[in-house]
């Protein structure tokens, strides 16, 4: 069995072992994010991790790559050297930054990127993927693994190139993630 028929991904995030998890879990001392039903878990070295539920996430999640706060954007140059081949290569961390509730605090999640180099079509999908979720209120269905197959198997296929049909991409997808689901606990399906 290849690594292509094992793994599914779009940018830092990937179905990896049966698990979604952003970054790469197989860093020996690395950090990286597991998306779980009840939250997110933090991988952290030296730590049993940290879980943040999903209710506490409020919406305006930020990614960056490279750098936890890059001069301008969302990525550094070193986020973009690491996907390369060359000494580079699987060099430097990405973070989701994000405000959460109950109590309200900033808090930022790190993960060691991949090897593998992170298309930039791939990024600015995950970006708006994590952006809708949060402004919906359904940052809970990243961790439902069917939906969020469903979805990023989508977006994987995606090339969209202006910022309204990135939009509109990520809005089919999730729908989509959802029909299926929606049909079954339908009372005209009963």
């Amino acid at each position: 069995m290849t690594e292509k028929d094992t793994r599914t991904s779009l940018g830092p995030l990937e179905l990896t072992d049966g698990r979604w998890v952003m970054g790469d879990p197989s860093r020996p001392r690395g950090h990286w994010v597991e998306l779980r039903a009840e939250g997110l878990y933090q991988h952290e070295p030296d730590s049993g991790g940290q879980l943040i539920p999903w209710s506490r996430i409020m919406p305006g999640i930020l990614f960056t790559l490279g750098a936890r706060y890059p001069v301008k954007g969302n990525y550094s140059p070193m986020g973009l050297l690491g996907g390369l081949p060359g000494p580079w290569r699987g060099r430097g961390s990405g973070y989701l930054h994000m405000t959460l509730r109950h109590p309200y605090e900033n808090w930022v999640a790190r993960f060691h990127r991949h090897p593998r180099f992170y298309g930039g079509t791939e990024l600015v999908l995950f970006e708006e993927l994590l952006s809708q979720a949060a402004e919906a209120g359904e940052t809970h269905l990243f961790g439902d693994p069917a939906w969020l197959g469903s979805v990023i198997g989508r977006l994987a296929l995606q090339r969209p190139w202006s910022p309204r049909a990135i939009r509109e991409a990520v809005t089919e997808a999730r729908q989509a993630g959802r029909r299926p689901r929606d049909e079954e606990e339908s009372p005209e399906s009963s």
